[in-house]
C-alpha cells in the first residue's frame, strides 16, 4: 500500500512540476497550494472521521486549518518525507494522518500532495 500512495504521491508532484496553475490557493492570496489527491483525501479522512463521531469533525478541520495556516513559521520542524528523497519534501504528522508538502523555494510556495491516513498504510 505504501508503494501506491508513494506513486500518486508523486503523481502529484509531477503534475505541479510540469504545470502549477493546476494547484489551488488553500485560501486565497496564501502561499499555500493543494492538489486534487489533497481534496479527495481531505474529504475520504473527513467521512473517516464522521463515522467515529460526527462532533469530532469540526475539531478535526480547525486543528488541520491552523496546522497549514501557520506551516510556513515551522517548515523547519518538520521531518524529511518518508515518501521521497528529496529534502524540499517533508511531512505533516496530524491525528493520524501525514500530510507531505513540497517546498518551492524558488517561487516561495508550499504545495500540498496529500493527506495519507497513517493507519491504511501501516497496515499493509
Amino acid at each position: 500500500m505504501q508503494n501506491d500512495v508513494q506513486k500518486q504521491l508523486q503523481a502529484e508532484l509531477d503534475r505541479y512540476l510540469k504545470n502549477s496553475d493546476d494547484f489551488t490557493p488553500y485560501y486565497p492570496g496564501m502561499n499555500v497550494l493543494y492538489s486534487e489527491l489533497y481534496k479527495e483525501q481531505l474529504k475520504e479522512a473527513i467521512e473517516l472521521v464522521k463515522l467515529h463521531s460526527e462532533a469530532d469533525v469540526k475539531g478535526f478541520e480547525l486543528y488541520l486549518d491552523t496546522i497549514i495556516v501557520n506551516m510556513h513559521t515551522k517548515v523547519k520542524k518538520y521531518k524529511k518525507s518518508i515518501y521521497f528523497d528529496d529534502d524540499n519534501i517533508k511531512d505533516i504528522e496530524n491525528q493520524g494522518f501525514t500530510i507531505p508538502f513540497y517546498i518551492d523555494e524558488k517561487n516561495k510556495l508550499y504545495i500540498l500532495l496529500g493527506l495519507v491516513n497513517a493507519q491504511v498504510t501501516a497496515s499493509s
